[in-house]
C-alpha cells in the first residue's frame, strides 16, 4: 500500500516544544519508527511536513494522482481552524486518518474542535507517536 503521511506546523520540532505534552523523541525518530514499519510489513510511505498550509494543500491535491492510497495527518493547529485543508483532504477520495500526539480533548477549550475530522474517515488522539502506527494499521487492515 502507498500511504503518505503529512504533518502540519511545528510538528518538526518535536523533542524539543513541549515535552510534557509531545514526548522526548525527535521528529527524526518519529519518521524512523514510521519508515521502519512501512519497510518491515512492504508498504510505500512518504512523510511529508511543512509549517506552510498552502504546501499541506499543494500535497493533498497530489495524493489525487500520484498513487496515493492512504493518508495519515496531523495537521495540528490547522485541525482547529483550517477550512482550506479540510477541503483539500474533502477533494481527495482514499482513507484518511487524523493523528493528534496529545489528548486534544483534555487540553484547551480550542482544541475540542477540529474541522478536519469530519472528512477523515477516524481519528486517533492522545496515544503519543504510537497513534501515528495505529493510524497506519488501521490503513493496512493490520
Amino acid at each position: 500500500m502507498k500511504i503518505l503521511v503529512i504533518n502540519g506546523p511545528n510538528i518538526n520540532f518535536l523533542g524539543i516544544r513541549e515535552k510534557g505534552i509531545y514526548g522526548t523523541e525527535d521528529y527524526d525518530a518519529l519518521v524512523s519508527r514510521l519508515e521502519e514499519k512501512a519497510r518491515r510489513e512492504g508498504h510505500e510511505l512518504e512523510v511529508f511536513q511543512s509549517n506552510h498550509e498552502g504546501d499541506v494543500i499543494d500535497r493533498i491535491q497530489q495524493a489525487y494522482g500520484d498513487g496515493t492510497e492512504g493518508i495519515i495527518i496531523n495537521p495540528g493547529a490547522w485541525t482547529h481552524y483550517s477550512y482550506a485543508v479540510r477541503d483539500a483532504l474533502a477533494s481527495v477520495e482514499m482513507p484518511k486518518i487524523e493523528v493528534h500526539i496529545s489528548n486534544v480533548h483534555k487540553r484547551e477549550e480550542f482544541r475540542h474542535v477540529s474541522v478536519t475530522a469530519p472528512v477523515c474517515t477516524g481519528q486517533v488522539v492522545g496515544l503519543g507517536l504510537r497513534g501515528y502506527e495505529l493510524a497506519m494499521d488501521f490503513l493496512t487492515g493490520r
